[in-house]
């Protein structure tokens, strides 16, 4: 097995947890870049990789061409990794245990497959480009959209999505679900959700309806893709975001990739899994505090850390 950057695991009941799509912003990760070396070899990895100048993008912007989803994602899952390293270089395993499990939200599962040694960086970077390609190139074909509605449950929800054809493509938390469809379908839904006493809506600024079936055509090209990468199995269980579940082999994970595009990220189930596993204590590293916020809803009593910069790196040691 390839060397995990997580290193050996020996404190019981911690998760890493990486975000997705959404919380990128220019100038992530610069800080890192410019005083850690371990971090700074990430990114450049990454451009070596990408053939591309990715990490200017992120630092310098522009806001428009970073936010496209074929360079959010790959920015994203860079500034994950470059973040996770600088944190074991500057911290060590006394102030930031290392992980029991490893999780993603759905393109972040990815940075959760490289930080446990299933991909290597180059790997993840090129796989997560493509994915994006894909899904962007099936988004032009058959174009859809996703919202998230707010202080709706899931079995509403869910009949909401039966009634007009819409689909459920995220179970974020008790009270937040993304649904997606085609856009006169979402716009259905959306007015369904409103009259059922949804709390709010939100339009997400995605290209797509993701994690449904009208992914289906992206799915042979990335299983080419990921033919042509080394999948090793996981230093710790990945809990998959279709199935809530541990998985900890590769073969097991090349399917759950496949899967996931189609099909609903349940992170709430996800959540609850690691709860009930024991797991007391979560780390957030990457870009912003999204699933920080809904760790605390899911899992109310759990020890929530974000890291995601220098600064909050100096803080675990204080």
């Amino acid at each position: 097995m390839k060397n995990s950057i997580l290193g050996d695991v020996t404190s019981p009941r911690v998760a890493y947890v990486f975000p997705g799509q959404g919380s990128q912003h220019v100038g992530m990760g610069k800080d890192l870049y410019e005083q850690s070396p371990v971090a700074r070899q990430v990114f450049d990895e990454a451009d070596k990789a990408l053939g591309m100048p990715l990490t200017q993008l992120m630092f310098e912007g522009p806001v428009e061409e970073l936010n496209l989803t074929i360079n959010a994602q790959p920015a994203i899952l860079t500034a994950s990794l470059a973040c996770l390293t600088a944190a074991q270089e500057t911290v060590g395993s006394e102030f930031m245990p290392q992980p029991n499990f490893a999780a993603g939200h759905s393109l972040g599962e990815y940075t959760a497959l490289a930080a446990t040694g299933v991909l290597s960086v180059p790997d993840a970077v090129r796989l997560v480009q493509e994915r994006s390609r894909l899904m962007h190139e099936t988004s032009q074909k058959q174009q859809g959209g996703m919202a998230a509605v707010l202080g709706l449950d899931e079995l509403t929800i869910e009949e909401i999505c039966r009634e007009t054809g819409a689909y459920i493509s995220n179970v974020n938390a008790e009270d937040q679900v993304v649904i997606a469809g085609d856009k006169i379908t979402l716009a259905r839904a959306m007015d369904l959700a409103s009259a059922r006493g949804a709390r709010r809506l939100i339009t997400l600024q995605v290209s797509g309806a993701f994690h449904t079936d009208l992914m289906k055509p992206s799915v042979e090209g990335m299983r080419r893709a990921m033919d042509e990468a080394e999948f090793n199995a996981p230093s710790v269980p990945i809990i998959g975001n279709c199935g809530a579940n541990p998985i900890t082999t590769g073969d097991e994970i090349k399917e759950e990739l496949l899967h996931q595009m189609c099909n609903c990220v349940q992170w709430r189930r996800s959540m609850s899994y690691l709860w009930d596993a024991g797991v007391t204590q979560f780390y957030e590293i990457g870009p912003g505090k999204v699933l920080s916020g809904l760790i605390r809803r899911i899992c109310p009593d759990a020890q929530v850390t974000a890291v995601n910069d220098v600064k909050s790196l100096q803080s675990l040691v204080r």
